[in-house]
């Protein structure tokens, strides 16, 4: 089986969103499993000079834009056993950031089109290409209006994974015609318009032969007006070909028995993440004690992740025998709340206006949970690096915050977190009282920590997932 991924950001290469942590790992655990897998990308400026100097030149070619024809160098990298292309043309990528440019249409359909026209060159034809978020959209819909007649193109499959819903690349109608080559007959509800204007996600999810989305819940939200952004019913109406699968975490990156950013390594020692609590406690200035639980809240401070609800409930919550720390930024206001807080309750909780990688990865391996009541979370990625580092997640029933946490049942003791559906202060309370009543008891908390440190969401069960979703796809035939 063969699988070319199409995106707009992939780590080690650049990075913008968490996208490409998911670009960055996939392909290496779909490799394992035998798949010939290889990464399309655009070559911007702001990939580092290192990767740069090993890229080879394979072709240059004529990419047509409508009625432009703008050249375009393909060059290629093998890093990690996996191949990259690199797309280059300096009037599109050579500039400073990936997107918010006032041409991001022309760019993005340029990449597509480039895409396509790169495949001859490659001595690598693929079964699939699987294609992430609008910057990508739109090329399912060229493949299957310029391409698919001609014999090369005809029996290749497309996979198309929304990360992120809310930037969809909408674009004024007359890009349909000045850049897309595309007649009426595409600018349709069944097609590629959205209010009077060109929409590139739409694009994606209405032509693509499979439609993939971040966790299994958030497949089924985002066909409710309260999460589809105004494209729930194109996805009601593709339902039977839309899929969720749970990210993953890199579990090289986020592995507390080798993370250089952490006071005391450690695997599956109690012992030794309570002397990393310690040392955190010290660096925060928080009373030193292995006996009161440390709850982390790290995330943005926006409306999205919940802080309405953190802001009303906190001083309740700082009433019960724990400490929080806070890590983030975001809106001014929750920032400026947060910091009367901790100026009234400076021996309970220490907040920090900031995003500090480091100190997170110690808050992380410190703290004895990780509270996330985001009312908006579509794959819950905090929550697994939490379990990771056994931070037990007390999360609101939304996206993947569902999906990756099993709730601790005490009759069982199975389960590696809490939660709570309502997004209201009584149920908050109610479920971090629960928590705490739990780490009292010790022996109850060393299973629910047990249990999360050997909680697996690493890649594999994605590509695993994903290697499935292929087979079935290329199985129609």
């Amino acid at each position: 089986m063969k699988v070319l991924f199409v995106a707009s950001e992939g780590l080690p290469f650049v990075k913008n969103s968490a996208l490409a942590d998911m670009i960055g790992c996939l392909p290496k655990e779909l490799k394992k499993q035998g798949i010939d897998v290889r990464v399309m990308l655009p070559k911007y400026r702001d990939i580092p000079k290192k990767f740069k100097e090993k890229m080879t030149w394979k072709k240059s070619f004529t990419v047509p834009v409508a009625w432009r024809n703008q050249l375009c160098d393909a060059e290629e990298l093998i890093h990690d056993d996996i191949p990259y292309y690199f797309l280059d043309n300096n009037h599109y990528f050579n500039r400073k950031g990936l997107y918010g440019f006032d041409d991001d249409a022309e760019r993005y359909t340029f990449f597509c089109y480039a895409a396509l026209e790169a495949l001859p060159h490659m001595d690598f034809k693929p079964d699939i290409i699987h294609c992430y978020d609008w910057q990508t959209g739109i090329l399912s819909v060229l493949l299957k209006a310029h391409y698919m007649h001609y014999g090369y193109y005809e029996d290749i499959h497309t996979v198309f994974t929304v990360y992120n819903l809310k930037d969809q690349g909408i674009f004024i109608q007359e890009v349909l015609d000045d850049l897309l080559s595309l007649g009426k007959e595409y600018f349709t509800m069944d097609g590629i318009e959205f209010y009077g204007q060109v929409n590139y996600l739409k694009a994606g999810v209405m032509f693509s032969d499979i439609i993939t989305t971040v966790s299994k819940t958030y497949a089924e939200e985002i066909q409710d007006p309260a999460f589809g952004e105004k494209l729930d019913g194109v996805f009601r109406k593709r339902k039977e070909d839309l899929y969720g699968i749970l990210n993953g975490i890199d579990h090289t990156v986020y592995n507390p028995n080798s993370d250089p950013d952490i006071f005391i390594n450690y695997q599956r020692s109690i012992k030794k993440k309570q002397q990393n609590k310690i040392k955190l406690q010290k660096l925060l200035g928080l009373p030193v004690t292995k006996e009161i639980p440390l709850i982390s809240i790290m995330l943005p401070l926006i409306s999205t992740k919940g802080l309405d609800l953190i802001c009303c409930c906190l001083e309740e919550m700082l009433s019960m025998n724990i400490q929080v720390v806070v890590l983030g930024k975001g809106d001014h206001e929750y920032e400026s709340k947060l910091q009367t807080i901790a100026k009234q309750y400076d021996e309970k909780i220490s907040v920090n206006i900031s995003f500090n990688e480091s100190l997170a990865r110690k808050i992380y391996a410190g703290s004895d949970m990780f509270l996330m009541p985001a009312l908006f979370d579509p794959y819950g990625t905090e929550q697994l690096i939490a379990l990771r580092y056994g931070s037990i997640p007390i999360v609101i029933e939304s996206g993947g915050l569902k999906d990756g946490i099993q709730p601790f049942d005490k009759n069982t003791g199975e389960g590696n977190g809490f939660s709570f559906t309502d997004c209201n202060v009584h149920h908050l309370i109610n479920t971090v009282k629960r928590a705490v009543d739990l780490f009292n008891q010790k022996e109850v908390w060393d299973k629910i920590v047990r249990n999360a440190l050997k909680t697996n969401y690493s890649y594999r069960e994605c590509a695993n997932q994903y290697a499935d979703l292929y087979k079935s796809l290329l199985d129609r035939q």
